[in-house]
């Protein structure tokens, strides 16, 4: 049962300039995306730093606006609400907040995203006295409860973050995610900034807690391995586009978009003589976000790009199991 639809989104940040700070351009970060969400089911959204990725997530808990002064915003968010489906896009911050519990969000860096002047208890607490009706009493159990289920204890409460490892902070956002008893977390990066055995821990708590709650996840990542071991579906985005939608393990096996393939050639093998051959090597940069290429916009790097790619993007067709942007596949 789908939870979560997102049709034809775009997101556009304005450029300022002069001494008026007048809008003189624009970056479109999302250009037209649709996805679904299934109830119970993690969606991993990948692909190179500056793809749109974070945006996409940001605007799912419609914290966008109140970031960045003058965004746009236009497509539909639709959440299946048991009283009724919402457009998440067109709330504003008042009307959110009665949807604000079931839809939270664990940022990428553990660092930066808890407040190093309150304590443990206070940062996980802080949700329930925004959104439960609870005593002081019941708040303080479920804080304890809920670092028990990241696995920290209930006495580490009264210790402040500069106090805890890289790992343990970012248990505690999962425990602060999790404190309003969601229904889909946004998880944005959760284990880039760990060290490689910290992300297998995560990982797999978030799995656990998962299985447990009944959690629906949007993984954002940009490290394939980690996304195809936590995933039922893998979403390629390029420049703000999806390239390519599918099965994690039909996708991570058999890729099929051109930036696909070469995206996945990327990750790193035990054997380095044979990731030697099988890399796949782009010529050219990124373009630049603010002058996008017309039409397919990986088709300045493409290895298989046509003269008629500059026309338009090509739309998501069905083949072979998947959604792919691209006819010549």
């Amino acid at each position: 049962m789908k939870i979560l639809e997102l049709d034809n989104l775009r997101v556009s940040f304005p450029v300022t300039g002069g001494v008026l700070a007048k809008k003189v351009a624009e970056v479109r970060a999302v250009d037209g995306v649709s996805f679904d969400l299934n109830q119970g089911e993690t969606l991993g959204l990948v692909g190179d730093s500056g793809c749109g990725k974070s945006t996409v997530g940001r605007a799912i808990v419609n914290i966008l606006r109140p970031m960045v002064y003058g965004v746009e915003i236009s497509g539909r968010i639709t959440y299946h609400h048991p009283a009724g489906d919402v457009d998440l896009a067109t709330l504003s911050r008042s009307q959110m907040r009665p949807y604000r519990p079931d839809i939270q969000m664990i940022f990428q860096d553990p660092y930066s995203s808890l407040n190093p002047r309150m304590t443990v208890g206070q940062i996980v607490e802080e949700p329930l006295k925004i959104h439960a009706k609870n005593s002081a009493k019941e708040r303080k159990e479920r804080v304890g409860w809920l670092l028990n289920k990241v696995g920290l204890s209930r006495e580490q409460s009264s210790r402040y973050p500069h106090e805890f490892s890289g790992g343990q902070r970012q248990r505690i956002g999962i425990a602060r995610a999790l404190a309003t008893n969601p229904k889909i977390v946004i998880a944005d990066e959760p284990v880039s900034a760990l060290d490689v055995s910290i992300q297998a821990q995560v990982v797999n708590l978030m799995q656990d807690l998962q299985d447990e709650f009944g959690l629906s996840y949007v993984f954002i990542a940009h490290d394939l391995s980690v996304v195809r071991h936590i995933s039922e579906r893998i979403a390629v985005m390029y420049l703000g586009h999806l390239v390519e939608v599918g099965p994690a393990e039909l996708v991570y096996k058999a890729p099929m978009h051109p930036y696909s393939r070469a995206l996945l050639s990327a990750v790193p093998r035990p054997d380095p003589d044979a990731a030697q051959d099988r890399r796949i090597r782009l010529s050219g940069d990124i373009p630049n976000p603010i002058h996008k290429p017309s039409g397919c916009p990986f088709r300045t790097r493409c290895p298989i790009a046509k003269p008629s790619c500059a026309d338009a993007m090509p739309a998501l067709e069905f083949k072979e199991g998947r959604w792919v942007a691209c006819p010549w596949v």
